[in-house]
């Protein structure tokens, strides 16, 4: 996970928030934070795969994942799968619409509605979640999922404007690099 001080990750929150809030009207800043820090939390590759089989396989497949969620033997484990179901079909729906045909092309993935799997999943993971505080989050990211994948569509946007403007840091670097 890239650190709330880093540049990258201050950059995604204030995007998310401008986004959210501005345009969209979503003045719920425990929702915004949650699908800034889904952003920051994706942004290192490896992190798609962070839910592993039983041998220690990093899982990339939604199907997959929910297979594990459904024969783990404990209802931690099978929060985790569940909310990696959500924030993954969220980050691919929101991000990369596009890519999600191709992603599910050669896999049970083709058989799922990433949106419902997503909103599913986040709902099951609201009534599994161990710490109360998590659960009203996890609920509304599950109510209110084609929104926050239409929020994050917009924050791509953004993305792509200050990826064409140059937009740097002071010694010329790309800021997400």
């Amino acid at each position: 996970m890239i650190s709330e001080s880093h540049p990258l990750h201050r950059l995604f929150r204030g995007l998310t928030e401008s986004t959210f809030m501005t345009e969209l009207g979503v003045g719920d800043p425990s929702l915004v934070g949650y699908v800034s820090n889904l952003l920051a939390s994706f942004a290192p590759t490896q992190a798609i795969g962070r839910i592993r089989d039983r041998q220690g396989r990093p899982l990339f497949e939604v199907a997959r994942i929910l297979a594990e969620a459904e024969s783990a033997e404990d209802e931690e484990r099978r929060c985790e799968c569940h909310r990696h179901v959500g924030d993954f079909t969220l980050f691919w729906t929101g991000l990369y619409p596009d890519a999600v045909k191709r992603l599910a092309a050669d896999s049970a993935d083709g058989l799922l509605d990433y949106q419902q799997q997503g909103k599913r999943s986040y709902y099951l993971a609201s009534t599994l979640a161990g710490s109360q505080d998590e659960r009203p989050v996890l609920r509304r990211l599950s109510e209110h999922f084609e929104l926050c994948a239409f929020g994050l569509s917009r924050v791509r946007q953004e993305l792509d404007k200050l990826e064409v403007e140059g937009a740097s840091r002071p010694d010329g670097r790309a800021i997400w690099a």
